[in-house]
């Protein structure tokens, strides 16, 4: 019988089998940011141990960095303080650091495949959520918390629960103005922000095939939204092209050698899963959030579901959804008011995300008294849309073009909502007060269908917005 690739890297990693269970597995990128980090350091420092593998970690700024003026120091004295910490740690354990200005900072799920950090057959933990979206390269990633942090700075080791997996297959092409963000959100629609828990996902099928790779980082990214820790893709040809070249990647020899080992981590045609998923591409729609988790979406152009159609389970979620975000059961999602157009953070502030929304972009205008903001996910990224003139068409159409950094996200910046605005964000959560403000409502969808919202000034059909597939 064959074996996953979730097998494969968790067999090749796991130094020993605990009492509790669960196994010792060695960590080969530990990456870092400035939130969850400063406690972890201060336990090593407790207990006078220093970083056990410093070339294995590295670390960037992200959650705090104000995106409009960076002088420092910031306004926000904790912030600054943060700031600090990180440089005084890292040069301390002598960790590498993607300072501001350094031409490598940004959002640390987007500095690492950018710059080659991230590669098939890795074991990867970062304090933060997301850091499934490295599974895009057929790694296994995960986030952690901040004494798993510590325990890694430690030992290059945590303890972990093996996960059963679940194969998710795409198959087909995706229709015009359909991206990986609708396909994600459409994935967690069906089977919950719970049907996750207790797996890994892997997903597949044609349309995974013909993705690129910052579109499969987009679909691991959300994978926790899910309820699923750990989301991947198995690594192919496109993995390989992305991945060629980059600062961090196996140069000469060792790049044949590393492309010969990368694909033996693929899951066995024989592999066998815990359960399989399918679903069809062409009937998947551009996908928007209605209510305060990534599973109460809806098809752009259809309705808020009638109480009854939901399940006893989903009702009483429903109904604080609705009076949270001042909707009604049987409305429309199109036309809704929007306030603020946020296209960023670690899900879809990629370069190719910019491209895509500038190619339709250009020759439109932001809705008057739309607040709209573009925050490229790193400085990298920020450079190349100014050379490729991508900055100077959201500049044109009426966006603010900000610095790198998590920005709107997360509420951990002074990029925030005020009262009750309604943004279309191409973010990955929208809990309640996510942006800032106690009664802020956020709308998840993708970058074209935000820059969609911001020129008609409501919840609108980019296909129609911008004469898609027409």
């Amino acid at each position: 019988m064959g074996k996953t690739l979730y097998e494969k890297v968790w067999e090749a990693h796991e130094v020993r089998k605990l009492k509790s269970g669960q196994s010792q597995l060695f960590i080969d990128l530990h990456l870092l940011h400035e939130v969850t980090s400063p406690q972890a350091f201060g336990m090593l420092r407790d207990l006078g141990l220093k970083v056990r593998y410093p070339h294995r970690t590295f670390a960037t700024v992200d959650h705090i960095v104000p995106t409009h003026d960076r002088t420092e120091p910031f306004q926000d004295p904790l912030a600054q303080s943060m700031l600090e910490a990180l440089r005084q740690n890292t040069k301390e354990h002598g960790v590498t650091f993607f300072d501001l200005g350094s031409g490598n900072q940004g959002i640390v799920h987007v500095i690492g495949p950018q710059l080659g950090l991230t590669q098939p057959g890795m074991t990867i933990a970062c304090g933060d959520s997301h850091t499934s979206t490295h599974g895009a390269f057929g790694a296994v990633a995960f986030g952690i918390g901040t004494s798993q942090v510590r325990d890694v700075l430690a030992t290059q080791t945590l303890a972990a629960q093996k996960l059963k997996v679940r194969r998710i297959n795409i198959e087909g092409k995706l229709a015009p103005g359909v991206y990986a963000k609708d396909v994600i959100l459409h994935i967690i629609r069906h089977l919950g922000v719970k049907g996750g828990l207790g797996y890994a996902y892997e997903y597949g099928g044609s349309t995974v095939e013909a993705m690129d790779m910052e579109s499969r980082m987009t679909l691991c990214n959300m994978s926790i939204e899910g309820g699923a820790r750990i989301g991947y893709v198995n690594p192919d040809e496109t993995t390989f092209a992305y991945l060629e070249g980059r600062p961090y990647s196996p140069k000469g020899a060792e790049w044949e050698e590393a492309k010969k080992r990368w694909r033996a981590f693929a899951s066995d045609p024989d592999a066998r899963y815990d359960d399989v998923v399918t679903f069809r591409a062409e009937e998947i729609p551009p996908t928007v959030t209605w209510g305060i988790n990534p599973g109460q979406a809806i098809p752009v152009d259809g309705r808020i579901p009638l109480l009854e159609e939901l399940s006893p389970e989903e009702r009483p979620v429903a109904e604080e959804a609705l009076a949270y975000m001042g909707l009604k059961p049987g409305q429309p999602i199109k036309g809704v008011p929007v306030q603020v157009a946020f296209i960023g953070s670690c899900t879809n502030a990629r370069l190719s995300d910019l491209r895509e929304v500038a190619r339709f972009l250009k020759g439109h205008k932001v809705k008057k008294g739309v607040r709209a903001l573009v925050v490229p996910g790193s400085e990298w990224v920020a450079k190349k849309a100014e050379e490729e003139g991508i900055a100077e068409i959201f500049r044109e159409a009426g966006f603010e073009w900000r610095n790198p950094g998590c920005s709107m996200c997360l509420a951990m910046n002074p990029d925030r909502l005020q009262g009750d605005e309604l943004a279309a964000s191409s973010s990955n959560r929208n809990y309640k007060g996510r942006m800032g403000s106690p009664r802020g409502r956020t709308v998840l969808m993708s970058p074209l269908m935000v820059a969609a919202a911001a020129v008609a000034g409501e919840i609108a059909d980019a296909r129609e917005v911008f004469g898609i597939g027409r």
